[in-house]
């Protein structure tokens, strides 16, 4: 037999090559001009990240290196959210790279870059070891920007923190994945769906108990990832100890790549197992257990914080227990409903840490009692933070509650398809029930910005970055609430391209 090499065709990749070789000049051009750039690497990462954007809109979808690559529906939408993320993430960091990181700053954007490489390089892996090389090359790069603060024994806790619980994480995650392999001899995702559906025996005897090891391993390396209990403990101490700006980028950016890596390798690779016929190994009601203990401990621990970035980081758990509810809708709602929620999560949640971090720059303090008297000294930002609260919240008509709305209709039509998923109506009542749990801390914040009585309440000063990134956050949350059709047409390609769901 003759052996031929796999199509490459490197112009599908031609927004990661080139975010990756824009990361490696920033950070050269900050070491060559001495590290006297003051401003212009950070103006120069975000021109890198809108460069990178215009070359996504126009590469198109396809593939490469045979069946490993694929710009798919699902890989372009969450390549959108990853540059988003980054962006935003660079537009909040000017503050901290003006006081704290002045000697390492092309470093700091650069390490944002290439983990953002790696997020969009897992959104196109439809094979089991690019997708984890890509999932590494997500994580490694934020371990070194969690502990960029070194002489803060808080930022080297939340590194070191991190580092350990993403290497268990990726071990049980690789440990999973051999099984898979070992089962099905492949390790390309769409090969293993279909010899696993028509491999009947793997549901029963030894070779059903491999299968059901493979399941939990997997979930719970990806419940690592993104926060699910009781795999969320290094959560609120990564959270707080973590610049800012890069615990803004951990909600958003590194909890879309996880749930990129779970539809890749449990919705498509492990699609025969979701139905509860498939007993024990169905890892839907898994998941459902998962979903709702993350909303459950989310909302209620939250209620207690009194740093905001703690808040925010049990926030962040309860909001992957509500996403991981659209993952469970195997119709048109469902994953149109998860790439909405994270995209409404964009904005929502980066302007919220856009203003966090513009306050904790001025002030050094994220208690939320410090923020007593914030709507008198600073209107705009108390206003800015309270939109972007009550999204969080799921109050109408902003982006927030469309997106709750869409999951939980999708999982309610769900449940009403077959009698074997009506245990989806009680997560929902879940859903519903913790929404109003999160309205009282959110609120609380709202209440001390607006009816606190602190004589001296404090200013605080824009940076036009900054200030960007809070505007553009307003806009997607109002705009993206009140039209949301546009985003949800777009979204509605992703189930039907991975063969979920059948026009």
């Amino acid at each position: 037999m003759e052996f031929q090499l796999p199509e490459y065709n490197l112009a599908m990749m031609a927004p990661e090559i080139v975010l990756f070789l824009c990361a490696l000049g920033v950070m050269t051009f900050d070491v060559v001009t001495r590290r006297r750039t003051g401003t212009v690497v950070g103006y120069l990462s975000m021109g890198a990240l809108v460069l990178t954007g215009i070359i996504l809109a126009y590469t198109g979808y396809g593939r490469g290196f045979g069946n490993m690559f694929f710009n798919n529906p699902l890989a372009v939408f969450f390549k959108v959210v990853f540059i988003g993320a980054a962006f935003m993430t660079i537009g909040s960091s000017f503050g901290i790279t003006q006081t704290r990181i002045i000697n390492h700053r092309g470093e700091y954007f650069g390490l944002i870059m290439l983990s953002t490489v790696g997020m969009m390089f897992l959104a196109s892996s439809r094979e089991l070891l690019s997708l984890y090389i890509g999932l590494e090359l997500t994580t490694i790069p934020l371990f070194v920007l969690a502990a960029f603060f070194k002489d803060d024994r808080k930022s080297v806790e939340a590194g070191i923190k991190y580092l350990i619980v993403g290497a268990l994480s990726s071990a049980l995650l690789l440990y999973g994945i051999s099984f898979l392999y070992g089962l099905t001899g492949t390790t390309d995702l769409l090969q293993m769906q279909m010899s696993l559906a028509t491999r009947q025996l793997y549901t029963q005897g030894q070779m059903g108990a491999i299968l059901l090891v493979a399941i939990v391993t997997i979930l719970a390396g990806l419940g690592f990832k993104l926060g699910l209990p009781p795999f969320h403990q290094w959560v609120p101490d990564v959270y707080e100890g973590s610049p800012t700006p890069i615990t803004a980028f951990l909600s958003v950016g590194s909890k879309s790549a996880g749930l990129v890596a779970f539809i890749n390798i449990v919705v498509v690779g492990l699609y025969s197992f979701y139905e509860p016929l498939m007993a024990p190994n169905d890892w839907g009601v898994m998941v459902g257990v998962l979903a709702g203990a993350a909303m459950i401990l989310g909302n209620t621990v939250a209620i207690r914080q009194t740093n905001i970035k703690r808040m925010l980081a049990y926030s962040s758990i309860a909001h992957a227990g509500y996403v991981m509810i659209g993952m469970l809708a195997f119709n048109e709602l469902g994953l149109a409903s998860v790439a909405f929620y994270m995209f409404a999560y964009l904005f929502t949640n980066m302007g919220a840490f856009a203003i966090v971090a513009l306050f904790e720059d001025k002030t050094g303090s994220c208690e939320i009692s410090a923020y007593d008297g914030l709507a008198r000294s600073s209107p705009f930002l108390a206003l800015s933070l309270s939109v972007f609260l009550l999204s969080l919240t799921g109050i109408p008509p902003l982006a927030g509650f469309v997106g709750k709305y869409y999951v939980f209709a999708g999982a309610i039509k769900q449940a009403g398809s077959a009698p074997g998923f009506s245990w989806l109506y009680w997560l929902v009542g879940v859903g519903l029930l913790t929404s109003v749990f999160a309205l009282y801390y959110y609120a609380n914040v709202i209440q001390i910005m607006y009816f606190g009585k602190s004589s001296e309440p404090v200013k605080v000063p824009f940076n036009p970055p900054a200030l960007a990134v809070i505007i553009i956050g307003l806009i997607g949350v109002i705009i993206f609430g009140l039209f949301p059709a546009p985003i949800m047409d777009f979204a509605a390609r992703i189930p039907l391209s991975l063969g979920i769901i059948v026009p």
